[in-house]
This record gives structure tokens, sequence and C-alpha cells, in this order.
């Protein structure tokens, strides 16, 4: 019996996981790569203690010293001039989240799938998709497949055909900015600061070394583009204080956007990854996100192939459809009121200070928000 095919477009983190995590299973793996340029992604991304285990758990990695444990997260806001520590998680047994480099993970799972027989590394753009016969063009040549999925960042053309406009999009107007801080200070704990210009976050990665991701306006963006290391280091100063910076690395910029799609897949081509999802960074959700949905296409593949149906017949992608997309959704818009909240506004300040000033205290708020953003959302 000739092995179930399927073809992974894209090498991102999104693309590079599925293949590694899929390979497990008895199939076939085409793994488009593209330009293959994972070298370059300088950012920083963290993952829930339960992600951590499911790839821990699927991926053959030597070791994982890539990812720096965390015990403790801060949660502080802005009011005037005070900077106000509102929540705080700590677990002394286990830990709540981890930080890694996105390029030192893209790097092992690369050096993994060239070790795996059943994944074939194509280094070829894919421009046309034949959706009725689910197939992919390739020098006017048609290349079949039982399962296509697209992970291929968040603007690819390739989607068109599949959502038809179709999703919850809103453009924030904002701007990511990340770098990385050297230093000779002792920090451990990741901090969350919400400040009238945008959250910012801190991010550690070794002990040494943590990452920034500041979300700002696109006009705070384009009024003091030519002064943000200096205004980013000053700002670091103030919220950390003591701290002694060593070096602050250029800084990267990239617009925010949100986008849920409500439409997953087209006949046998599946969405996967930012192209699916594509949420504000202040909850650091993304990625688990990503994960969550790899994990279940998994599942639901391993049933299929069990009872020996074809993939590209049976109604796999409608059950991860329905799987996944009220967790996404749910997710996704309560991320982004979560970011409406922490906005300045006159109207809603003195009740946002009221509520932030007691929320501390209630113990059942932060046991839901932590297993929220440890586990999902179960539906």
């Amino acid at each position: 019996m000739n092995l179930q095919k399927i073809c992974i477009i894209g090498d991102g983190l999104a693309g590079l996981s599925a293949a590694i995590i899929l390979s497990k299973e008895n199939i076939k793996i085409d793994l488009y790569t593209g330009n293959n340029k994972f070298q370059n992604d300088e950012r920083t991304t963290s993952l829930s203690e339960s992600s951590y285990k499911f790839i821990k758990e699927k991926v053959n990695l030597k070791n994982f010293n890539i990812f720096w444990p965390c015990k403790e997260i801060k949660l502080f806001y802005e009011d005037k001039r005070n900077i106000n520590n509102f929540l705080n998680f700590k677990e002394e047994k286990k830990n709540l989240m981890y930080t890694f480099k996105n390029r030192e993970l893209k790097k092992k799972l690369d050096k993994q799938i060239k070790k795996k027989k059943n994944i074939k590394l194509l280094n070829k753009n894919i421009t046309n998709i034949n959706y009725s016969d689910g197939s992919v063009l390739l020098k006017k040549k048609s290349f079949f497949y039982d399962l296509i999925i697209l992970s291929i960042g968040s603007k690819s053309k390739l989607y068109e055909k599949i959502t038809h406009g179709r999703s919850i999009e809103k453009n924030y107007k904002e701007i990511a900015l990340t770098t990385t801080v050297g230093h000779n200070s002792k920090i451990s704990e990741v901090s969350q600061f919400f400040l009238k210009e945008g959250p910012l976050a801190i991010l550690p990665f070794n002990k040494n070394s943590f990452s920034v991701v500041w979300s700002v306006s696109n006009s705070f963006f384009k009024v003091n583009n030519k002064y943000l290391k200096k205004i980013l280091k000053d700002k670091i100063q103030i919220l950390l204080k003591n701290l002694k910076i060593k070096d602050i690395s250029d800084i990267k910029s990239f617009p925010i956007k949100l986008n849920l799609k409500s439409k997953y897949f087209k006949k046998n081509v599946l969405i996967l990854g930012d192209g699916l999802h594509a949420v504000h960074p202040m909850a650091g959700q993304g990625f688990n996100l990503v994960l969550r949905d790899i994990k279940e296409l998994g599942d639901l593949i391993h049933k299929k192939l069990k009872i020996g149906l074809s993939l590209k017949n049976s109604l796999l992608l409608e059950e991860f459809y329905n799987a996944r997309k009220p967790e996404n959704t749910i997710l996704g818009v309560g991320i982004d009121l979560t970011n409406i909240f922490f906005k300045n506004n006159k109207y809603f300040s003195p009740a946002k200070k009221i509520i932030l000033n007691n929320i501390n205290k209630l113990k059942f708020i932060k046991k839901i928000s932590q297993k929220i953003s440890d586990k999902g959302i179960t539906i």
C-alpha cells in the first residue's frame, strides 16, 4: 500500500514544527522551504508549560537549553507617572512559561528534519495551487497530495481562494519594536508593563540577556524613529531600577494587526500558523495557539490513518475546523479586548484603576487566567 503524502509550504516555526510532529505518522511529507532565510529571525517567543511539554515530547532534541524557564510573571500598569504592580503569578515547583529565540529553535528543528527519511526538503517557491484536484504547480508540472498545508505568514495570496476576505480583521495602527538587551544584573522573571505608549514585555532568555517587545502607535514610531534606541534604553532603566545594561541590539519593527480567519480550508488545503490567526503580541499566545492547532491536526490524522481512511476524502479538515475555531476566535478576541482595556481612556480610567488595584486579591481570577494561558480554552 502506498503511503499517503502531504506537503507543507513554509519554513517558519509553524511549518517546521508541523513537519517534525506530523512525521511521527506513517506518511510522506514534502516540505517547501522557499528561500530558507530563518537564520535572520531575531524575535523571542514564549511557550506555556503545557506547550513546552508537548514540543519536548514530540521533538527529539538532544538538549533543551535554548528554553529559558520562568517561575514568576509580574504585571504592571502606568498611572500618570507611577508604575504600579497589580498582578503576580509565581510557582515554586513548576515553571509558568519558557522563552526562546526563534532562530535557535528553527535551527534545531531544521537539523531534525534533515534526519527524517519521510521528509523531503524542497527549496522551491510554490505560486499556484489547484484546489480542485489537490495539487501544487511547479515549473508547469503538477504534484498531487492528500493534504496541503499552507504555513506562509499572514499575507500570502495563496490564501485568497480559501478565505475570500472572510475574517475578523483590525488594523491596530501599532508597531511592535523588538530588541535584545545584554546586562550584568539578576533578572529571571517575565514582566509585562502596560504603559501609556503601549504594552512592553521583558522576556529573559538567558541569565545575561532579555528580549524587549514594545507595542507603540504608528505616530509614536514615526515621530521618534531616529531616537528609538535611546528612548527604549531610558524607559527600561526607569522600569527596571539598578539595571546594568551592557548593550542593546538594533531595533526591529513589525506592524501589528488582528486577523482571525473564519474559513480554515478549501477541499484538502489547510491554512496553519499566522495566516490562520494573527493576534496582538502582548499576551504571548501566538505560538501556543499554533502548537495547539498542530496537536489537534496530528491527533486527527492519527485517527484517520489508524482506521485506514484517506486523508483527502475524509472529514479531516472539517473536524479540525470545528475543534479549533472556537478557541482561536475567543482567545483572539479576548486578547483584543484586553488591549482595549489598557488603552488610555478618560471615561474608563477611574474604573480600570479600581479593578486593577483589587485584582491581585481575587484568587479565582488568577487561577482562571493562569489556566487559560497554560492550556487555552476548553470548549
